[in-house]
């Protein structure tokens, strides 16, 4: 089990294949998607990596937060996430995941906060089918009809499917294939639709239904505080891991 990335939603667009068929894919942008700290099993009781992508002023961000930043040595983060991964795939504090850390063809589990559509009714949040347009019904066609029994119950169990907020919820779009990665730009494009607004915060990580590819790096594919490549992601290329 590898470590995820933080990435921001730029849009949809489509890509052609060499046979003339298109893609609707959806880019995914990479930037300063930064190892901030790591838990470990014997201060937290897991093995997690602990990242944070997007720039904060730092007049911004609260005193502790500046410490926490500042011991990880990188700039304050605005969005943050953890990822549990086992011991060996830690990967060094202050590091950078590029976007390479995917590879064309392999599938990826995509997690952001759909699109906010307010208070809606029982027929379009839930798709009721409402009341007859006719033999008696007036003004309440679209109503969702009883909720609850009089007598037995006597009252509306919770979670019952009625009128609410739509939309604004976390939403997690599973098996979805990398269809084209560039690591200069930090660009990752992957087939179908993602949850979300553009620009809003998206977590990619390996598919749990699908094989990881042997071509992926491990563990991950990142440039070190220095700037120099990871040597482990090197390595890996090199043996075809």
């Amino acid at each position: 089990m590898r470590s995820g990335v933080i990435a921001q939603k730029v849009g949809m667009t489509r890509i052609f294949t060499d046979a003339g068929e298109h893609v609707p894919v959806t880019v995914l942008k990479v930037e300063s998607c930064q190892v901030v700290a790591h838990r470990t099993l014997d201060k937290n009781g897991y093995v997690a990596v602990q990242l944070g992508a997007g720039r904060r002023k730092p007049k911004n961000v609260t005193r502790a937060e500046r410490g926490h930043f500042a011991v990880a040595q990188v700039e304050p983060k605005r969005k943050m996430a953890e990822f549990r991964v086992p011991e060996d795939a830690l990967i060094p504090v202050g590091a950078e995941i590029t976007a390479d850390h995917f590879v064309v063809g392999q599938f990826v589990d995509v997690t952001g906060t759909t699109i906010g559509k307010g208070f809606a009714g029982g027929m379009k949040r839930h798709n009721f089918g409402g009341l007859r347009a006719s033999h008696g019904v007036s003004i309440s066609h679209r109503s969702i009809g009883s909720t609850g029994g009089r007598q037995d119950p006597g009252k509306t169990f919770k979670n019952k499917k009625m009128p609410g907020h739509m939309g604004d919820v976390t939403v997690t779009t599973q098996n979805l294939k990398v269809v084209m990665t560039d690591v200069e730009r930090g660009l990752i494009a992957v087939e179908g639709a993602v949850p979300g607004h553009a620009g809003g915060w998206i977590t990619v990580r390996d598919a749990v239904k699908k094989k990881l590819p042997e071509a992926a790096p491990k563990p991950g594919a990142f440039k070190l505080a220095n700037g120099a490549d990871a040597p482990v992601a090197e390595a890996a290329a090199e043996e075809g891991v």
